[in-house]
């Protein structure tokens, strides 16, 4: 065979082997809306940036007439590219090809491209559509399902790993997106589950209530981001990319910015309610204050009264965790103390610098909150506050109340720097209960009781409650004006850009 014929061969076997199922297999995800496994790698990636690696690899199993059944790239497409020139590798399953299964060759190579990227210290993404386990190969492909999952806890904190959930995510492929630091889904012909509903004994069982981006996002919380669309999604993911360093030994990440780093926003002055009763949106005061007035938020959908994302301050990637009094007042409750840490954690791992927002009058109370425990998940948020190494700023805009308090990146569990606008009020609890308990038999006794709790209550918010107090101990760093906080702390972040922080030596926190 001559060295043309040869060539001619390499062409064709690619040709096939790019075909994946075949082009019945492909106008069938096409009448579905879905792409190709390789549509999405090119549609994720740059242009002409992706490098395939593993294209001719196959399974080696004959059990069940398997040999007799072609497996192009054995259901999966892996490789490396870019995201705005930034390396990334990138592994996709292919649906088309034995259902997108997992196979001992398919979890192979997946295992291979987590070894180069952590390797060369890149992000990694998954993109997947897999109805699980494949049968045929028994032992050999839950052998594979653990060399991945051991991969993806040696990568985690190493590497940002992100997943994509494009179709079926089932059985134990739903652990790779559990492992993972963020999670997308899109809304259609995308579901995620361990156990179908037909093994359950629930008659309201079905895939609709345990299964879609909508109760992932909402309710268990392991979806971050949600879209309608395939292109959105990928959209979303280089968006984020572009807020995460590429592994754990780099800083955060700097770009250029036109934004003037003084700006000031006369609109903070007013933001705040005169009435502790009366809320407002605190993704405005993000928004506002951040470059270019952008932002990214994280679990939008999940624990709505903790607000968790990424801005940038004079082109520095900072991690955002804020009270968001519109939804349930802002208290906290198991739900928010799980997102917050997990975001925490994230952020810590990855050298981005920390702002948290407080405006936090105490905790959701209720018996269903304690049973489910929120005495646990409150410690692990302040746990993940306390050991966090990065620099971390914090800011009170209004209510400060009890162990609340304490717990959201205070000064006394190791905030660098702690702000305060002129409207914090920072106390055991807010004036009007602490009045009632105080003044309990007064009140009781007095013969105008109400123009005595008002007095009272002023005394109180005076000498105990206002942040001038509190910085009159050293609990506070300052008291700043809100249209200023722009500039105020992008120069503690500047300030804080060279901390470095011992701590215990040890393996790891038992806390998790």
């Amino acid at each position: 065979m001559s060295t043309l014929e040869k060539i001619n061969e390499l062409t064709h076997l690619r040709q096939n082997i790019e075909v994946g199922g075949g082009e019945a297999a492909i106008k069938k995800l096409q009448s579905e809306g879905k792409k190709t496994a390789r549509e999405r790698i090119f549609d994720l990636l740059d242009d002409n940036s992706f490098v395939e690696i593993g294209a001719f690899v196959k399974h080696r199993n004959t059990d069940f007439n398997l040999s007799n059944k072609e497996t192009p790239a054995d259901g999966v497409v892996t490789g490396y590219g870019t995201v705005e020139g930034r390396l990334i590798f990138v592994y996709s399953q292919d649906v088309s090809v034995l259902g997108g299964s997992v196979g001992e060759m398919h979890a192979k190579k997946i295992v291979k491209i987590y070894e180069q990227a952590m390797q060369m210290g890149a992000p990694i993404v998954g993109l997947l559509d897999s109805r699980g386990l494949r049968l045929q190969e028994g032992v050999d492909a839950l052998q594979g399902y653990g060399e991945v999952f051991m991969k993806q806890t040696l990568a985690s904190g190493v590497i940002p790993q992100v997943i994509a959930v494009l179709g079926d995510c089932a059985g134990g492929a739903a652990f790779s997106a559990g492992l993972a630091d963020f999670v997308f889904m899109t809304d259609k012909n995308a579901r995620l589950f361990v156990n179908s509903p037909n093994t359950m004994k629930e008659k309201e069982a079905n895939f609709d209530r345990i299964s879609s981006a909508k109760i992932h996002a909402s309710i268990s919380g392991i979806v971050q981001f949600v879209h309608d669309t395939e292109d959105e999604c990928f959209g979303a993911i280089r968006n984020l990319i572009e807020y995460l360093p590429s592994n754990n030994l780099e800083d955060a990440l700097f770009f250029d910015s036109s934004d003037d780093l003084n700006r000031i926003s006369e609109e903070l002055n007013t933001i705040i309610p005169n009435e502790n009763k009366e809320n407002f949106d605190v993704s405005v005061i993000i928004q506002t204050i951040a470059d270019d007035n952008k932002m990214m938020q994280v679990s939008e959908l999940f624990a709505k009264n903790l607000f968790t994302g990424f801005i940038r301050l004079n082109g520095m990637s900072i991690g955002v965790i804020a009270n968001q009094s519109i939804e349930q007042d802002g208290f906290l409750d198991t739900n928010a103390c799980k997102k917050g840490a997990k975001f925490i954690r994230f952020c810590d791992c990855f050298n981005i610098p920390i702002l948290s927002l407080t405006d936090v009058g105490g905790f959701t109370s209720s018996v269903e909150e304690e049973k489910q425990g929120i005495v646990k998940e409150t410690s692990k948020l302040l746990h993940a506050f306390a050991h966090a190494t990065v620099p971390k700023v914090n800011l009170v805009l209004r209510r400060a109340f009890g162990s609340a308090y304490v717990v959201m990146n205070s000064k006394h569990i190791g905030a660098d720097i702690v702000y305060a606008w002129p409207t914090a009020q920072i106390a055991v609890m807010n004036a009007e209960a602490a009045v009632n308990i105080m003044y309990q038999e007064e009140l009781l006794t007095s013969d105008n009781p109400e123009v005595l709790r008002e007095e009272k209550i002023e005394e109180f918010s005076n000498l105990q409650a206002s942040p001038y107090t509190a910085a009159s101990r050293g609990y506070i760093d300052d008291i700043i004006e809100p249209a200023a906080t722009r500039k105020r702390v992008i120069a503690a972040f500047e300030m804080l850009f060279s901390k470095r922080e011992l701590r215990p030596s040890k393996k790891q926190s038992t806390l998790m």
